[in-house]
C-alpha cells in the first residue's frame, strides 16, 4: 500500500482558493489556481507566492561542517560568507548528479542546505553516510520549516513592509522578523524574477501567507513555476538533471570546482577536459507545435523539458543534443509523437526583460 500523500501547512488555504491539487513528489501540491498563463504573467509583472514547503532542508553544524560540505558539494563552499548563499550539485563518484541544491551559511559552523522534495530522503541518507568521517552533525530539518517563494518585480516591496529591517540582497540569507515572526529571508528564487524565499516555522506560514494575499500577492501553482523557470533555462531535477548525466553536459560546469576534491570531481574533470559527447541546450520551436519531456531528437539526444513559453508565445524547451549540434542557431528536428517538428538551438536565457 502506498504511503499517504503529505500536506503542507497551507493545504487548506490552497483548497479554499480553488487550487487544483495534484500528487507531486509524495505531496499534495497546488498545480494551478486561476490558470497557468495568468499566474505566469502575475509573476512576470507584479508579485506571486509559491508554497514550496515540500522542499527539504538539511542542517550541518560543527567544527568539521565546512570540510564536510566541501567534500560533498561541487562548488567552493569556503566562498560562502556568513549570511551568504550558493548553488551547487551533489554528485556520485562517476559524476552523475544526485541533486542540485542551495546552501545558506547561517553561522561560522552552521549551514542549511535545501534539497528537492523527491530527492530529500536519499540526499539525507547520502549526506549522513558521508558525514561519518567528519567532525560535524547532519540533521534533518524538513519538518521544521515551511517555505514561501515570493517572486516578481513587486515582491521585495511587498515583503519589506512586513519586515523589521531591510531585506537581504540577492544571494544573501539573513534572519528577520516578518509580522513579528522569526523568518530566514533568502534572496533566492527560481523564476528569473527578483524576490525572496521565506523559511519560517510551519505554524507561522498561514499568517504570513494571508498577509501577502491581503497586500495584493497572488497564489501561484507548480505549473507556472515550471514555465517561469524554463523560460530562463533553470534546471529541474528529474528532467534536465539526473544520475546518468553529469554537470558538464548539463551546462553547470560553473558550479563545479574540481580542485576542492568533491565526490565525483575527477570524473567531472575528465569530461570537462575531453569535452562532453552531449550538451543540454535551450531551444525554440520554429514552425509551431510543442515538444515534451522524452521526445527524441532526430540524430541523437532527447527533450528533457518542453512547454509553451507564455512570455514568448512559442514552444520552448531544453534538450540534450550531440555536442557538435549545440551551437546557438543550429537547426534540428524533434520527433513529437511520430511527427517531425523543427526547432533551433538558442542562447540562455530564452526570456529576459529585454526580450522583444
Amino acid at each position: 500500500m502506498a504511503d499517504p500523500l503529505l500536506r503542507t501547512p497551507l493545504h487548506d488555504r490552497h483548497v479554499a482558493a480553488g487550487a487544483k491539487v495534484v500528487p507531486f513528489a509524495g505531496w499534495e501540491m497546488p498545480v494551478q489556481y486561476t490558470g497557468v498563463l495568468e499566474e505566469h504573467r502575475t509573476v512576470r509583472e507584479s508579485v506571486g507566492v509559491f508554497d514550496v514547503s515540500h522542499m527539504g532542508e538539511v542542517e550541518t553544524t560543527g567544527p568539521g561542517a565546512l570540510d564536510f560540505l566541501q567534500r560533498v558539494l561541487s562548488n567552493d563552499v569556503s566562498r560562502i560568507a556568513v549570511g551568504g548563499a550558493q548553488y551547487s550539485l551533489l554528485c556520485k563518484e562517476d559524476g552523475g548528479v544526485l541533486d542540485d541544491l542551495f546552501t545558506y551559511r547561517l553561522g561560522p559552523e552552521r549551514y542549511l542546505t535545501v534539497t528537492n522534495a523527491a530527492n530529500h530522503p536519499k540526499d539525507l541518507a547520502w549526506l549522513q553516510q558521508q558525514a561519518e568521517r567528519f567532525d560535524c552533525e547532519v540533521t534533518d530539518r524538513a519538518q521544521d520549516h515551511a517555505m514561501l517563494a515570493v517572486q516578481g518585480p513587486l515582491a521585495r516591496e511587498t515583503v519589506q513592509v512586513m519586515s523589521d529591517r531591510p531585506l537581504p540582497a540577492k544571494f544573501k540569507a539573513e534572519p528577520r522578523l516578518v509580522l513579528g515572526r522569526e523568518v530566514l529571508v533568502c534572496g533566492t528564487g527560481y523564476t528569473g524574477e527578483d524576490g525572496v524565499e521565506l523559511l519560517t516555522r510551519p505554524e507561522d506560514a498561514g499568517v504570513i501567507w494571508d498577509e501577502l494575499m491581503r497586500r495584493g500577492a497572488k497564489p501561484i501553482g507548480l505549473a507556472a513555476r515550471d514555465t517561469l523557470r524554463l523560460e530562463v533555462c533553470f534546471h529541474l531535477y528529474g528532467n534536465d538533471l539526473m544520475e546518468s548525466r553529469g554537470p558538464i553536459e548539463a551546462g553547470l560546469g560553473w558550479a563545479c570546482k574540481e580542485d576542492t576534491g568533491f565526490i565525483g570531481a575527477e570524473a567531472v574533470r575528465a569530461v570537462r577536459e575531453a569535452g562532453p559527447q552531449e550538451k543540454l541546450v535551450p531551444f525554440v520551436m520554429t514552425a509551431g507545435g510543442l515538444a515534451r519531456q522524452g521526445n527524441p531528437v532526430v540524430g541523437g539526444g532527447e527533450v528533457t523539458s518542453g512547454t509553451m513559453g507564455p512570455s514568448l508565445g512559442v514552444g520552448i524547451g531544453m534538450a540534450y543534443v550531440p555536442a557538435e549540434k549545440a551551437t546557438p542557431g543550429t537547426p534540428f528536428e524533434i520527433d513529437v509523437r511520430g511527427k517531425t517538428r523543427p526547432a533551433e538551438v538558442h542562447t540562455k536565457p530564452l526570456y529576459s526583460k529585454e526580450t522583444p
